[in-house]
């Protein structure tokens, strides 16, 4: 941008001082700045000779100085880097419903490994630049600076994102955060760690709509499966998009839906191996186990447990698509 300036300033100030044609005025400004000089074209005025002794001595250093830093990336193999990073963040600028996942620690990687494999769109912010490479390796979108930073926030498409995940080690940076993204995005669903029962507490009051400790999710977990093995195995067979064979999974009707107006009862028999446990329906608590003549409506969220083809083949049919044929 800085040569396509100067080569704009030199040939507007030729036309004007030396009455030269744009296609003259032109030519000169390149031989100025290329150091050129044939000499066919000249100005010949003192105005015009001073403008330019102006544009050699601060224009052939400012194109000089831009040829040297291009070939310093190519030579040192880092224009493909450059460029590589200007795609990632104009494609962060087009994100819309993403999730940010702010500190790629071990929290923060199996939160994204699990998002990025159910094909949810996450935007990564990190503070290490040493994680660059591994998050390139990855193919995750980042932006490596403080969460704490408005701007980092906002590079991160905070103000488009559906949700944001604060994972960071301290509490009182997750704090602040959970402050900060409600406040640019008061629509965004937050899910923040807390690292003790205090830190837990505030999150919640600063806006957090899920706070979480992992130690004790993790504490919990092992005292379950030797109380409750087999209920913790069957968890881990339905976890979603983890079970071989049966996964549990979350869908929303869609306007347009063939379902909408069928009774639950119903889909479960158009569909083998498949169940509705529970269903979420805006301004209603959650109903678990609803009774097979309830009729499902637009919007309405059910949790389904069953075959994954047949989970495949519903979430089709809720989205107004038609189900895959074999």
């Amino acid at each position: 941008m800085g040569l396509v300036a100067l080569t704009a300033v030199g040939t507007v100030g030729f036309v004007l001082l030396e009455g030269m044609t744009l296609v003259d005025a032109l030519y000169m400004t390149v031989q100025t700045l290329s150091t050129v000089g044939f000499g066919d074209v000249h100005p010949a005025t003192p105005a015009g000779r001073l403008f330019t002794v102006a544009l050699i001595v601060t224009g052939v250093g400012t194109a000089l100085y831009l040829f040297g830093a291009i070939a310093e990336l190519v030579l040192e193999g880092r224009l493909q880097e450059y460029l590589g990073r200007s795609a990632m963040e104009r494609n962060i600028e087009r994100q819309e419903g993403h999730v940010i996942v702010c500190g790629f620690g071990r929290f923060g990687r199996v939160v994204a490994d699990d998002l990025q494999r159910n094909g949810v769109p996450v935007v990564i912010i990190d503070l290490d630049p040493d994680r660059e490479p591994e998050l390139v390796a990855l193919g995750l979108p980042y932006v490596i600076g403080s969460a704490l930073s408005d701007e980092v926030l906002e590079r991160a498409g905070i103000r488009r994102a559906r949700a944001i995940v604060v994972g960071t080690a301290s509490d009182a940076d997750n704090v602040f955060i959970t402050l900060s993204a409600r406040e640019k995005n008061p629509a965004i669903r937050i899910h923040a760690r807390g690292e003790s029962d205090g830190g837990l507490r505030r999150l919640r009051l600063a806006g957090a709509d899920q706070a979480l400790s992992a130690y004790h999710m993790g504490g919990l977990r092992i005292a379950a499966s030797i109380l409750r093995p087999s209920v913790v195995d069957f968890l881990e067979i339905a976890a979603p998009g983890r079970g071989e064979e049966v996964d549990l999974e979350e869908i929303r009707l869609s306007p347009g839906s063939p379902m909408v107006g069928a009774a639950i009862g119903m889909v479960e028999q158009r569909h083998d191996r498949l169940r509705i446990v529970a269903l979420k329906r805006d301004g209603e608590p959650i109903r678990l186990v609803p009774p097979p003549g309830t009729e499902v409506r637009d919007g309405d969220h059910l949790v389904v447990i069953g075959a994954r083809r047949s989970l495949e083949d519903l979430a089709q049919l809720a989205q107004g698509r038609p189900a895959r044929v074999s």
